[in-house]
């Protein structure tokens, strides 16, 4: 027995550093010397993937990943196929894409122009076209959907659910305080419908988004003005006079260029390319993650001595240490820390795709911001597809800031909520009594009423944090105190309106800001790196994410460890996505600078 201990603890060892060997090892992609680069964005595009970093590698070893592909990824990879001689084509195969903001699609279609610009050719195909994948597909050379495939443009709506009458069936007193007459986040607590102030601002943001949507696509097809909304408009009639069939409709509208199956796509990218002579019946072909990692590679790092760092702020900021894809006052501190101890950091790119929060968390973050400016260290803010209230707070003090003609911003109010459920207790019998030595004891249970001396309290609060609010908007912009209040009370506004009033320095992209920042550190075009600042897993955690890549490099189907999710899971998502703006709230004054920016 005692032998057959060792040799099976001689295997185990064996075995672990097999693992660990094979972790150090890089499987490299051979490349044909005639390939199509297939570029498939799955889930939403974003600016930061969601979750802690190995929980997040953890998820996708197991295949139960949020759905969602960085914009950054997509860019990289478009841009080192530019010059690749071995890519031919690019394949964008956009079924998959779920969603994502006006201004990343605005950025990826940017990369999508500029790689057509080397002579080669982008090639679009779906089974299905949401409104986000059409918007990238229109700026391919060719687009193709399935013949029994779908598109759908909808349009831009504002959407929200209303709790009042739930609240007060459930005898729940949702005190509300809040300066801005557009500061609309509150309202489903306290209105069960929108206010005449956020339908205004609504409907103007969706449309002129819409507009802007609208423009790019019939630029990018060569449709004629009003093409898109004469689709949309007419939708019904137009797929009605095909028989019910929507592929033709769009087909005979102009919106793809024909419809192809599955088989008929395979063979057209087979002619541009040859065949898989490992995979007969398709096309040669390399996936983005794994070309992105072999040329990642063969590339080397782009910091050099000299760097442009570029921290992402993407996500509601939260008091506190978050993971990445939510803004954490302390955890983004840390990274804006970083940078400004790091010698190798001339200057640093803020990327901003935040809605805001937490108003103490974001002053943290702003105040950061500051410390980089006072270290010699120029800052540019660059804005996503939203950076409103807090996130517009912690992008004002930068040296510059960069916007996209999409973005959403602005939103400059404050609010904050106290529910106290006293008559829901009452009505089952609870009471709640004691003494106190000041007026002020118990004053803050939620179980309690709050007093009208509490009420007024938290309002004076509010008062002063928007007066501070629009004081240092006007301070970093260089604006009178009592124009930022006119444009402000909480109203929205588009990067290019943002711009005319002010509240941004110019119009571009994340390259833009770095090349922004690079000027202004007065570094060398050509001589200076990027730097990309981030969370990262410690060598323990990288360890235990290496051993899974390596079990899984061994043929062990990881993806069987995960649990099988239910129906019942993803409505308990569902339930957890709404819920969770308020559930998060974590401030310690209680007092949020947060915009309702969903926009779909």
């Amino acid at each position: 027995m005692d032998s057959v201990r060792k040799v099976l603890h001689l295997i185990l060892m064996l075995f672990i550093f097999l693992l660990v060997f094979g972790a150090m090892q890089d499987t490299p992609l051979v490349l044909p010397e005639r390939a199509v680069l297939v570029v498939e964005p799955y889930g939403y595009l974003v600016e930061q993937v969601e979750g802690h970093p190995l929980d997040r590698a953890l998820a996708e070893l197991a295949g139960d990943g949020r759905p969602q592909t960085l914009v950054q990824d997509i860019v990289d990879a478009l841009e080192y196929a530019k010059d690749d001689d071995r890519i031919e084509v690019v394949y964008i195969e956009l079924s998959s894409l779920l969603g994502g903001g006006l201004a990343k699609l605005q950025r990826v279609a940017a990369a999508i122009e500029e790689f057509r610009d080397s002579g080669k050719p982008v090639i679009a195909g779906a089974d299905f076209l949401s409104q986000q994948g059409y918007y990238l597909a229109a700026h391919a050379d060719e687009a193709y959907l399935h013949p029994h495939g779908l598109i759908l443009l909808q349009g831009y709506g504002r959407w929200r659910t209303f709790y009042k009458d739930a609240i007060d069936l459930l005898r729940i007193d949702w005190n509300v305080f809040r300066v801005g007459t557009h500061k609309s986040f509150v309202e489903p607590y306290t209105r069960m419908d929108m206010s005449p102030e956020d339908r205004e601002s609504s409907a103007r943001l969706v449309e002129q988004l819409w507009e802007l949507y609208q423009l790019d696509v019939e630029t990018a097809r060569g449709l004629d003005d009003g093409a898109i909304a004469a689709f949309t408009d007419g939708m019904l009639e137009k797929v009605q006079a095909q028989g019910g069939d929507i592929a033709l409709a769009a087909e005979e509208h102009g919106l793809v260029d024909d419809l192809l199956t599955r088989i008929e796509m395979r063979e057209m990218l087979i002619d541009y390319v040859g065949q898989d002579p490992d995979n007969p019946g398709t096309y040669r072909a390399a996936g983005m993650y794994e070309y992105l990692s072999q040329m990642r590679v063969l590339e080397g790092s782009k910091v050099k001595s000299e760097n442009v760092a570029v921290i992402v702020a993407a996500g509601e900021i939260l008091f506190g240490t978050q993971p990445p894809g939510i803004v954490g006052g302390d955890s983004t501190a840390r990274l804006l820390r970083k940078a400004r101890h790091d010698d190798s950091v001339a200057a640093v790119v803020l990327r901003v795709d935040s809605p805001g929060g937490s108003s103490f968390a974001s002053d943290i973050i702003m105040h950061e911001v500051m410390a980089l400016r006072e270290a010699g260290k120029p800052v540019v803010a660059s804005m996503g597809s939203v950076a409103a209230s807090g996130g517009y707070v912690i992008a004002m003090q930068a040296d510059k800031v960069i916007a996209s003609p999409a973005t959403v911003t602005g939103s400059i109010g404050i609010f904050g909520m106290f529910p106290t459920y006293q008559r829901t207790l009452d009505a089952i019998g609870i009471a709640v009594d004691g003494v106190g030595t000041t007026p002020w004891s118990g004053q803050l249970r939620p179980d309690r009423e709050m007093s009208e001396q509490a009420q007024a309290l938290f309002q004076l609060v509010i008062d002063d944090g928007y007066q501070d609010f629009i004081t240092k908007v006007a301070e970093s912009r260089d604006l009178d105190v009592e124009y930022v209040d006119e444009i402000g009370q909480g109203q929205v506004w588009i990067g290019a309106d943002a711009l005319t009033h002010g509240l941004v320095d110019e119009l571009g992209g994340l390259e833009d800001a770095i090349v922004a920042a690079a000027e202004l550190a007065e570094l060398n075009e050509g001589e200076f790196g990027t730097k990309l600042i981030e969370q990262e897993l410690s060598p323990g955690e990288q360890m235990i994410v290496d051993l899974l890549g390596a079990v899984s490099l061994l043929g062990v189907d990881v993806s069987g460890w995960a649990a099988q999710r239910t129906l019942i899971d993803d409505l308990a998502d569902d339930v957890a996505d709404k819920a969770s703006s308020l559930l998060r709230f974590n401030d310690p004054k209680g007092v949020y600078a947060h915009c309702f920016c969903d926009i779909r």
